[in-house]
């Protein structure tokens, strides 16, 4: 599978989606085929009977036939494999046979990101097409107030930092189409208000205008506060922190942007304290974020450089830097698969690269609000 070989699947105007070759570019589908799903809201039936259902509705809709090429590609992928995890994510009560696939969307995020990271689909649109994937589900309650607690205008002007909601409600629209449930008119009018609203806050296709970048990192982080008035910023760190699978260069590039700075690693933590790669990883964290304290206490500036590959993982370091009113620059880092083995595995490392790959599974890329400034340094 290549990036010119995804490009073909999608349909020029006129042409009928060749189903068969979308099977064969993503075998992981064949599993759909014997995958149900409650029949409350997919009387159609199993998975892949309602996957192409949305991909045929989604050619159908006006929207994504005045659409750029570039954006029919997007989210036409999206569309085929928004549901490319319900196989692992199902589950059915052995008491009353209810069929649930908790997490569908945030796996099949995941399982699309290595899918087309090794079809060598190029980054932004590889990244594009997995928030879609990740967050399709949310236009059709984004006008309520979320688990969270949000409002439906935080929702919208959140959902603008990760994905173009144009898209993301034509996905939407599609999924909704593509199924036999009860009151389908509803949930379409609930997406149709969802593009309204983000109309109304002016991003419809572009991100919500903050006033400035602490203010925006405030606010995503929930502090009181609007996007077009400036909250005061306290002074602080200015903290680099790195982001990206081993032996995708971290190293290499904090050499060689910023040599002078103070450094926080996970593996210096290791080698002071004498611990293999996944050995008391508490230990090592503890040590790392004492450093990091010393740092932030003084206000100086420093790089913290360490994998951060999942979003929890992430959470847990820019909590500790935001407290102490850091200003953070996120730099991702990112190689494809074959180089990336080679180089660990001609690294001095205890990190096996059969445990460099089950790491994929946490492969969360840092999102656009996550820091005042975050950067994505991919070839």
């Amino acid at each position: 599978m290549h990036w010119k070989t995804l490009q073909q699947l999608v349909p020029v105007a006129g042409q009928s989606p060749d189903f068969k070759a979308c099977l064969a570019a993503f075998p992981q589908l064949e599993l759909a085929k014997t995958t149900p799903q409650n029949p409350v809201y997919h009387a159609e039936g199993d998975v892949w009977t309602h996957t192409m259902m949305v991909v045929e509705s989604l050619l159908r809709m006006p929207d994504y036939q005045q659409a750029t090429r570039a954006e029919q590609e997007i989210v036409f992928l999206a569309a085929l494999l928004h549901d490319v995890a319900k196989c692992s994510t199902t589950v059915i009560d052995p008491v009353t046979g209810a069929i649930g696939q908790p997490g569908h969307s945030r796996k099949g995020a995941l399982d699309a990101r290595i899918a087309l990271w090794d079809g060598d689909v190029p980054f932004a649109v590889r990244e594009e097409i997995c928030r879609l994937i990740n967050v399709h589900q949310v236009p059709f309650f984004a006008l309520e107030t979320s688990r969270r607690g949000v409002t439906p205008e935080f929702t919208v002007r959140e959902l603008s930092w990760q994905v173009d909601i144009r898209l993301l409600a034509m996905l939407a629209e599609a999924d909704i189409r593509g199924r036999i449930c009860p009151d389908p008119q509803r949930i379409l009018d609930a997406i149709e208000l969802f593009r309204e609203l983000a109309r109304e806050e002016g991003c419809y296709g572009q991100r919500r205008a903050f006033v400035d970048d602490h203010t925006r990192v405030k606010y995503f982080r929930g502090a009181e506060a609007h996007p077009d008035y400036s909250l005061f910023q306290e002074p602080g760190s200015s903290v680099i922190v790195m982001s990206g699978l081993p032996a995708s260069g971290k190293n290499t590039w904090v050499d060689k942007h910023h040599p002078r700075l103070p450094v926080v690693s996970f593996d210096d933590a290791r080698t002071a304290l004498g611990l293999k790669h996944g050995k008391n990883e508490g230990q090592v964290g503890d040590y790392a974020e004492e450093r990091a304290r010393e740092l932030l206490r003084r206000g100086e500036p420093f790089v913290w450089n360490a994998t951060h590959l999942s979003k929890l993982m992430r959470e847990k370091t820019l909590n500790l830097l935001y407290k102490y009113h850091a200003q953070v620059e996120l730099v991702y880092l990112e190689q494809p698969r074959k180089e990336l083995l080679r180089r660990n595995g001609q690294r001095d490392t205890s990190l096996s690269n059969k445990k460099l790959q089950g790491m994929l599974w946490n492969w969360e890329i840092p999102l656009p609000m996550e820091a005042h400034t975050v950067r994505y340094c991919v070839d």
